[in-house]
């Protein structure tokens, strides 16, 4: 089994490859520019999302934040509240920190160098290699999961370690034009070289693919077992205060560090056991309150873990919000101007608000 390709066919892949991306590739709102600023942040967003799900967030984010000194000045809520519903929120904590650290260490403007851009916070090898290519023009490879998989099928190779994928993409990508190859062989996987039932005869790469030539390009690259999600449970209460206009809903916000961190929720504790939940409550905010019923179950997937979150309506409270808790009451209208996960949208929906 090659493990490399031949000058000769480098040379075929490359011209082939390009041919064929300048009439298919698809007009995306990123490809429209050079600003290093804004291949950055589509690649942050890219990362394990759906480039469908990605452009209105990409677009409203540069209303917001249209350069990285705007991203370095703003105020941390503000940032994930314009991420809110996009998922993996540590994506947009890295990036206002790894703002700040490009207005302090390099005078606003992205680095050129890979060292210095591996250094920022949340950039790794594939985002080096991006943007190094696609904004500043420099030969440099960028390896994702579709690219991954063209290497893969090209070669016929079952399994190839990181490093070896990394090596075969240096090796193929041209000095010239190495921003317009990288986004085209990122298409192919895409489009057209896809896990399940790949497009192979409208592939311009099918004449020189070697699993294609096998007749089963879909057993290449060997599927890797998916481990199956880990079921959790949690508990949140709905607690409110006041009626009609002046009703007001008890959020608290999570910590900086970890899954979510920095969002808003329900008061909320791991298990299902609302004395759990009212003595979190408690301790948290200084707020007595009762369970008063189940209001519903909502089911919720993250990467690793399927959650089953118990949503239970509390009682009026008693006591007085203690400061500097994390906590506050919202009004209907303000839950709009918060930072909320795609869960806790889906709780406030069963709670009716």
């Amino acid at each position: 089994m090659p493990t490399s390709f031949p000058r000769a066919r480098r040379d075929l892949i490359r011209r082939q490859l390009l041919a064929w991306y300048r009439s298919a590739q698809r007009d995306l709102p990123w490809r429209r520019t050079r600003d290093p600023y804004r291949i950055w942040l589509s690649e942050t967003m890219l990362q394990q999302t759906r480039v469908d799900s990605v452009i209105p967030y990409y677009e409203r984010f540069l209303e917001r934040f249209p350069d990285v000194q705007a991203l370095a000045l703003a105020d941390e809520q503000d940032v994930l509240r314009a991420w809110s519903g996009l998922g993996y929120y540590a994506r947009a904590r890295n990036l206002k920190r790894a703002a700040e650290c490009i207005v302090r260490d390099h005078a606003g403007e992205l680095p050129r160098a890979a060292e210095q851009l591996a250094a920022l916070p949340g950039v790794g090898p594939y985002t080096v290699g991006a943007i190094r290519s696609i904004a500043f023009g420099e030969r440099a490879a960028v390896v994702d999961g579709n690219v991954a998989r063209v290497l893969s099928r090209l070669l016929a190779a079952p399994e190839l370690a990181p490093a070896h994928l990394w090596r075969i993409a240096e090796e193929l990508v041209p000095r010239a034009a190495p921003d317009q190859f990288n986004q085209a062989l990122m298409e192919l996987g895409a489009l057209l070289c896809v896990p399940r039932s790949p497009a192979c005869p409208r592939c311009p790469l099918s004449g020189c693919c070697a699993a294609y030539a096998t007749g089963r390009p879909e057993d290449y690259p060997a599927p890797l077992p998916k481990p199956k999600p880990r079921e959790v449970e949690a508990i949140s209460g709905l607690l409110e205060r006041g009626n009609g206009r002046q009703r007001a809903l008890l959020l608290l916000r999570r910590p900086s560090k970890g899954l979510l961190g920095g969002l808003w929720e329900l008061p909320s504790v791991a298990g299902d056991r609302p004395e759990a939940l009212l003595a979190s409550l408690h301790e948290r905010t200084g707020l007595r309150a009762r369970a008063q019923g189940e209001l519903g179950r909502v089911r919720h997937i993250f990467s690793h873990r399927a959650l089953t979150l118990r949503v239970v309506r509390l009682s009026r409270p008693s006591g007085r919000l203690r400061p500097g808790s994390d906590a506050r009451w919202c009004s209907p209208s303000e839950l709009q101007g918060l930072p909320l996960s795609a869960l806790m949208k889906k709780t406030l929906r069963l709670a009716k608000y």
